[in-house]
């Protein structure tokens, strides 16, 4: 379980710098491309339009870092066990219950995310038949990938959260 959690740990690491950059790159090409819109509209810089002309790609390149920035970021809050929980009954519960909700959570929120991966990878199988591209002759599938690969470390954290739920109940009933 320990080399799981380093494993967790450093994909974890590994998320926060992805979020970083692709947060930077988003708000960057943003940036430029607000601005250079302004100085054509504003001040009537023709170069403006034509560098606008050439960053075309960039609007597309955006949308897509945001796919990637969603599924990111519900990977480190499903890490941090701060996903959305529809739990009505908790309240309601024996605390002594709790480990047992946690494992039903955690195992149904492994099950879903699993049927998820597999949705996703034939909507990828779906998109690499129909070719296309999104932008720069970048096929489309490709910018598409962060839907598997996110659903499977999505799983991957409730798989361990399911582990850690089953040892603490495990222990508990040790005499």
């Amino acid at each position: 379980m320990k080399f799981l959690e380093r494993i967790d740990k450093a994909i974890a690491r590994f998320e926060g710098w992805l979020l970083v950059v692709f947060l930077s790159l988003m708000v960057t090409l943003t940036f430029v491309q607000v601005m250079l819109r302004s100085l054509y509209i504003y001040a009537h810089l023709g170069w403006a339009n034509t560098l606008m002309g050439s960053l075309d790609w960039s609007e597309l390149f955006v949308r897509l870092l945001v796919l990637w920035v969603t599924f990111l970021g519900a990977s480190l809050v499903t890490r941090e066990n701060k996903h959305i929980k529809i739990d009505l009954l908790t309240h309601l519960m024996p605390s002594t219950w709790s480990p047992y909700r946690e494992l039903l959570l955690s195992v149904s929120g492994a099950i879903v995310s699993a049927l998820m991966i597999r949705a996703s990878l034939f909507y990828i199988h779906t998109e690499i038949s129909f070719g296309g591209s999104v932008f720069l002759s970048v096929p489309t599938w490709v910018g598409q990938l962060i839907l598997p690969a996110g659903f499977s470390l999505i799983c991957f954290r409730f798989l361990l959260r399911t582990m850690a739920s089953a040892l603490q109940i495990l222990g508990d009933r040790k005499p």
